[in-house]
């Protein structure tokens, strides 16, 4: 089962709340729950917020109510329209690539029976004083059969503003290692990219079979900085062409 391939022994919690609840569908979730005070407890001393979404029939069924000291968002009034809006700009792309395989995953697994995939990645997303928190975010979702075929999606969100060392790159992974499902720390939060989100839409874009002199006119770039960012994006990968670099992050999922 699910519950029992998460080991860390904070996110243990995470496993009873989805033991207890999802034979509901999470309907009627007591926030005077003993368990669910202790999530709450739990939450806020590590400056987090999470919820749950029915992903097959994108339905919101539960916020904590940590949404409103993080995002400014009361958890009744939080929808995916408002949760997409306080995106950072520079980072929407990456939002909006991540919700897209996460679809992906979620018809993998729906048609399967079956299963489970991690996606996490971190974003800039509005706080309440209007300015942006760099955020954790770890996308838990798995097929149930409780109490009907679905795909539940549980969405933990962690405030890693103390993490001064991001600067450039960002972190992203997709897959099965549960490992990866626990309190981030500074190695978890390494564990990505080394390109810039700017980069990584170029990268896309090349995928897409435009050349340079397409990309600075879809971007607003001249064509120097374009293959400027080319030149950079191979530093990092460390290959001798865009090609070696798609086909990596392809077989890791992330395209």
């Amino acid at each position: 089962m699910l519950v029992q391939k998460i080991n860390s022994p904070y996110y243990s919690l995470f496993s009873q709340f989805i033991e207890t609840y999802a034979p509901v569908g999470f309907k009627g979730i007591d926030p005077a729950d003993p368990l669910m005070l202790e999530i709450e407890k739990m939450t806020e001393k590590h400056n987090q917020f999470f919820l749950i979404i029915d992903f097959v029939q994108l339905s919101l069924l539960y916020v904590s109510k940590r949404s409103a000291a993080m995002l400014g968002i009361k958890p009744a009034d939080l929808d995916p329209l408002n949760y997409f809006e306080a995106t950072h700009p520079d980072d929407l792309f990456r939002h909006s690539l991540g919700r897209s395989l996460l679809f992906k995953r979620t018809q993998t697994l729906f048609a399967a029976e079956k299963g489970y995939t991690l996606l996490s990645t971190n974003l800039l997303m509005r706080n309440p004083a209007g300015a942006y928190s760099n955020l954790f975010l770890q996308c838990l979702l798995y097929y149930s059969m409780l109490p009907y075929k679905t795909v539940y999606m549980l969405i933990v969100h962690t405030d890693i503003g103390w993490y001064a060392k991001m600067k450039n790159g960002f972190h992203y992974y997709l897959g099965n290692d549960l490992s990866y499902f626990r309190l981030p720390d500074e190695e978890l939060i390494a564990a990505g990219l080394p390109f810039t989100s700017r980069e990584f839409e170029l990268i896309m874009l090349i995928k897409s079979e435009l050349n340079s002199e397409q990309i600075a006119e879809k971007l607003f770039l001249s064509q120097h900085t374009v293959n400027t960012h080319r030149k950079n994006i191979l530093k990092k990968a460390g290959k001798k062409n865009m090609q070696e670099v798609i086909f990596d992050l392809m077989d890791r999922g992330l395209l």
